[in-house]
């Protein structure tokens, strides 16, 4: 039945119900018995068409239901959220409860939202591979992860430009490594067979070391205390911790329980002679620049101290001029002999047989693995009688060189 099928008989039924009110009104009487029958039988009648309407209509609205309006039990509409609108509401409910979670504890949190941290849990243990002891952490959630990681970069430059990999479980993983820098093309001739020239790859192992900040204590009323920051003193601490000690083994690891360094195994180009040590000169960087194969020197940099770089500073070229330029063209950064730098503290300095300067693209020599991301754990019982809780960042990690020829060396002489 069409609209208008139904309502033809409700304006039939409406206009006798009031053809009957319009002529007892002319004749300016009321209506008579037989009238007011009519028109209650009218009226029920009209109750019933509009009924059968109704029905119709919430009938078709079921046979073709808008999921658009269809809302969850909190009474949110998620269908008209967008895939990147679902992920930032939910980023900031796990970030809104991390962050209770800190001041508070679980015993702050309702069942909904231990539920939301439970689904970001790390056992440290199976981490580990160990079985003894109870200690897990929970995701650090953006705002944190962010004031965390650059905290770490701050103290370590050769995380900035190394090759950094994640990956969601912490396996032995086989990287393969290959140097190509000595394979060639030729010139064929007609009806002449190409050569051979065999690819060589290495394989190396990469792990996942536990990394851990050690303990930082904050006292009760610090925590109950709304006005101090702990959103960002908290990760600045452990990341100054985690980029101090994973430095280290970035730059000088054996490879032993630890990461291995960058500078391990690699090539050195340039060492000046005896009685030389802790000198610097401007043909030293210029031979270090240059021992570095051109296909290399598309995305390279000078890596080393701030003790070094005070050195390089007062170098200048034949005609006076510093090699560090301050600001070479404005919005860059400062350079080294027109080639950008990075500082990282793990850099040996300059004396005796230090490898105290390294030049080359460190994305494709040096790779870093990283599992999972960084998390954290909240420790309330153990330091309860100094009314303090404890807090622990922890991640895991592990680092090799890759491309042996995509960096070269300067190291000082031994006597």
């Amino acid at each position: 039945m069409s609209e208008r099928d139904e309502l033809d008989p409700q304006h039939r039924i409406w206009n006798r119900m009031k053809e009957i009110v319009d002529t007892a009104k002319a004749e300016g009487r009321d209506l008579t018995a037989e009238e007011d029958a009519n028109w209650n039988a009218a009226n029920a009648d009209l109750d019933k068409v509009l009924a059968t309407i109704e029905r119709n209509r919430r009938m078709a609205e079921l046979d073709s239901p808008d999921y658009s309006r269809v809302l969850n039990a909190n009474g949110v509409d998620e269908r008209k959220e967008t895939r990147e609108e679902l992920e930032a509401r939910r980023g900031v409910e796990y970030e809104d409860a991390f962050r209770t979670y800190m001041r508070g504890g679980l015993e702050g949190l309702n069942p909904e939202r231990r539920g939301l941290l439970a689904n970001h849990y790390m056992d440290a243990r199976a981490a580990q591979g160990t079985t003894s002891g109870a200690v897990g952490g929970y995701l650090v959630p953006p705002g944190y992860r962010q004031v965390l990681v650059e905290t770490m970069k701050a103290y370590g430059g050769l995380i900035n430009f190394a090759n950094v990999i994640q990956t969601a479980t912490g396996n032995p993983l086989q990287w393969p490594t290959h140097d190509g820098t000595s394979e060639v093309g030729q010139i064929i001739g007609e009806n002449t067979q190409v050569a051979e020239v065999e690819t060589t790859f290495g394989t190396r192992t990469i792990g996942a070391y536990m990394y851990s900040s050690n303990l930082v204590l904050a006292s009760l009323q610090i925590l109950q205390d709304s006005v101090f920051d702990l959103d960002t003193w908290l990760p600045t601490h452990l990341g100054i911790r985690l980029g101090r000690a994973v430095s280290q083994h970035f730059i000088n690891g054996t490879g032993s329980g630890q990461p291995t360094g960058v500078t391990t195994g690699v090539t050195v180009a340039v060492q000046p002679t005896a009685g030389n040590i802790g000198v610097l000169t401007y043909n030293n960087l210029i031979d270090l620049e240059h021992a570095l194969d051109p296909a290399y020197r598309q995305n390279c940099r000078f890596l080393l101290n701030d003790n070094t770089l005070a050195v390089i500073r007062k170098i200048v070229d034949g005609f006076g001029r510093p090699l560090w330029v301050p600001i070479p063209v404005p919005g860059m950064s400062p350079t080294i002999n027109g080639q950008p730098y990075a500082i990282d503290q793990g850099m040996p300095s300059l004396a005796a047989n230090s490898l105290s300067i390294l030049f080359g693209d460190f994305q494709r020599a040096y790779i870093i693995r990283q599992v999972l991301d960084v998390h954290m754990l909240r420790l309330t019982e153990r330091y309860a009688d100094f009314l303090q809780v404890g807090f622990l960042g922890f991640l895991r990690l592990d680092a090799r060189p890759d491309d042996p020829a995509a960096v070269k060396a300067f190291k000082s002489p031994a006597t």
